[in-house]
C-alpha cells in the first residue's frame, strides 16, 4: 500500500479536484481509509498530484539522434533522408535500441510521463526484430515505465513485417488475446508509418495481426509528406486510402492530422478512430498545425505525444502540453490548460484502449505524479493546475508513480542512474555519426 499525503491539490481527472490523501492498493487507485495502516507515506506537501501522463506517439530510437546537421525545418522528403542516413551509420541492432530507449523513457519519466507508446519504424534487413523489441521492453521493465511497443513499417516488405511482428507479440506475449501482459506495464500493437510509405497490403497484413492478437493499430497521415504523396501517387487523399485499406474503424490511431479538412474531421468522428496531437514535431518542422479543437467539437478523443528526437529534439510532454496551447488559437479557439492536460492523460489512454490510465478515481492504475508549484516559477499563479502548463514548461516532477511503486523520488530516478544512461548511449554512438 502507498498514501500520497500533504498536496495541495488531487486532480482526478479533467473536470475534478479532491484533497486529502490518494491510497494505492496492489497497484490500482482505493477508496482512502481514516487511518490506513503499514502504508509507505509519500510526502507531496505544496504539492499537486496528477494522473501519469501518457506519450501516446514518441518514436525513442530517435533519442539517439537528436540536432543532426540538415534535420532541422527542412521539408519531411528531406529530413527522411538525413534519418536514414544517420541510422545507416550507427548501425541499429538490439544494444543501440536498448540504450536509447533507456534514455528516453528516463526523459519520459522525468517529466512526468508513465506510459509511452513507442512506435519503432526502423527495421533494418536481416536484422534481430525480436532482440530489438525486447530490448526496449527491458528498459521499461527495468526503470519501472508503462511501455506500448509498437511494431511499425516504413517501407518494410509487408509479408516480413507482418512475420515480424507475429514472432515479437509470440515471444513477448505469448497466448495473449488483448496484447497487454497480465500486470498492464506493456502493451504490443502494429503500425505501418503511412500511406506515403507503405502499401496496402501492409496496412492489410498488420490489421489480420492485429485481429489475431487483440492489438491496437496505429498509423500517421495528413502531415505534409503524406499527403503529397497520396495525391501524386494514387490521386487521392490519405484518408480515402486508409478508408479503402480497412483503417478508418474502431482500434485505430492516426497521429498527426495537420492537413484535415471540415468533411474530413467528420468523417474520421463516424469511423470510431481516435487522433494524437504532436505539435513539438510538426511546429518546429513546419509540417502544419493539427485543428485539435475541431477535431475534439467533432467528438474525436485526441491524446497528446512528443514524437522522437529527430523531429523535436525534447521528449517532455508537458512543454509539449504548453505548445499546444500556444499554438492553438493559429487554426481556431485557444484550448484551455486543463483540456490539453486531459488529452495528455485520458485521451492519450482513449487511443490506447486503456481506460484504467490517466485518471485517478478509484480503481484507476496507480500511476501518478507529484509536482511542487511552490517555488518562484509559480509564484502569482491563480489556477495551479493550469500553471503545471503555463508557468514551467521545463518543470520535474518531484514524485513519480507506477503501478504503486516509487520510480522517480525527490525529482531522481529510482532505478537507474540518470548520468549512467547517457554515457551508456554516449558510449553506444562514439565516432559512428562523426
Amino acid at each position: 500500500m502507498l498514501t500520497i499525503t500533504g498536496a495541495r491539490t488531487i486532480l482526478l481527472d479533467q473536470d475534478t479536484e479532491t484533497t486529502g490523501d490518494v491510497v494505492v492498493v496492489d497497484g490500482r487507485v482505493a477508496e482512502p481509509p481514516a487511518s490506513p495502516v503499514g502504508a509507505e507515506v509519500l510526502d507531496a506537501e505544496g504539492g499537486i498530484v496528477t494522473p501519469g501522463l501518457i506519450n501516446a506517439h514518441h518514436h525513442l530510437l530517435q533519442t539517439a539522434f537528436r540536432t543532426l546537421p540538415g534535420s532541422r525545418g527542412v521539408p519531411m522528403r528531406e529530413w527522411l533522408g538525413v534519418m536514414a542516413s544517420a541510422y545507416g551509420a550507427a548501425g541499429v541492432d538490439p544494444e543501440l535500441t536498448g540504450v536509447a530507449a533507456s534514455a528516453g523513457l528516463a526523459e519520459a519519466l522525468l517529466s512526468g510521463v508513465t506510459t509511452v507508446a513507442d512506435h519503432h519504424l526502423t527495421w533494418p534487413a536481416g536484422c534481430d526484430d525480436v532482440g530489438m523489441a525486447t530490448a526496449v521492453a527491458q528498459s521499461a521493465r527495468d526503470l519501472g515505465a508503462r511501455l506500448v511497443f509498437v511494431r511499425g513499417s516504413a517501407r518494410d516488405d509487408p509479408q516480413t513485417a507482418a512475420d515480424s511482428a507475429s514472432r515479437i507479440v509470440e515471444s513477448l506475449l505469448p497466448g495473449t488475446t488483448t496484447g497487454v501482459s497480465e500486470d498492464g506495464l506493456l502493451q504490443l500493437a502494429v503500425g505501418p508509418a503511412g500511406v506515403h510509405s507503405d502499401a496496402r497490403e501492409t496496412f492489410e497484413l498488420f490489421a489480420q495481426v492485429a485481429s489475431q492478437y487483440g492489438l491496437q493499430r496505429r498509423t500517421q497521415a495528413n502531415e505534409q509528406v503524406d499527403v503529397e504523396v497520396a495525391l501524386s501517387q494514387y490521386g487521392r487523399r490519405p484518408l480515402d486510402l486508409l478508408a479503402e485499406w480497412g483503417w478508418l474503424e474502431p482500434g485505430v490511431t492516426i497521429a498527426h492530422l495537420c492537413d484535415v479538412t471540415p468533411s474530413e474531421i467528420a468523417r474520421l468522428a463516424a469511423s470510431g478512430v481516435t487522433a494524437t496531437h504532436a505539435p513539438g514535431c510538426d511546429v518546429p518542422m513546419g509540417w502544419g498545425v493539427a485543428p485539435v479543437q475541431a477535431l475534439l467539437e467533432a467528438g474525436l478523443a485526441v491524446g497528446l505525444g512528443t514524437s522522437g528526437g529527430g523531429s523535436n529534439d525534447a521528449g517532455h510532454l508537458l512543454a509539449d502540453a504548453r505548445l499546444a496551447m500556444q499554438v492553438s488559437a493559429l487554426v481556431g479557439p485557444a484550448l484551455p490548460a486543463r483540456t490539453v492536460l486531459s488529452m495528455a492523460m485520458s485521451g492519450s489512454a482513449a487511443g490506447l484502449g486503456r481506460p484504467e490510465l490517466g485518471h485517478l478515481r478509484p480503481g484507476a492504475a496507480g500511476d501518478l505524479c507529484v509536482w511542487d508549484v511552490s517555488g518562484v516559477a509559480d509564484a502569482g499563479v491563480a489556477d495551479p493546475v493550469a500553471g503545471l502548463l503555463w508557468a514551467n514548461p521545463g518543470r520535474r516532477p518531484r514524485h513519480v508513480v507506477v503501478g504503486g511503486k516509487v520510480v522517480v523520488r525527490d525529482y531522481q530516478l529510482v532505478r537507474a542512474d540518470e548520468h549512467g544512461l547517457v554515457s551508456a548511449l554516449g558510449r553506444r554512438l562514439q565516432g559512428m555519426l562523426q
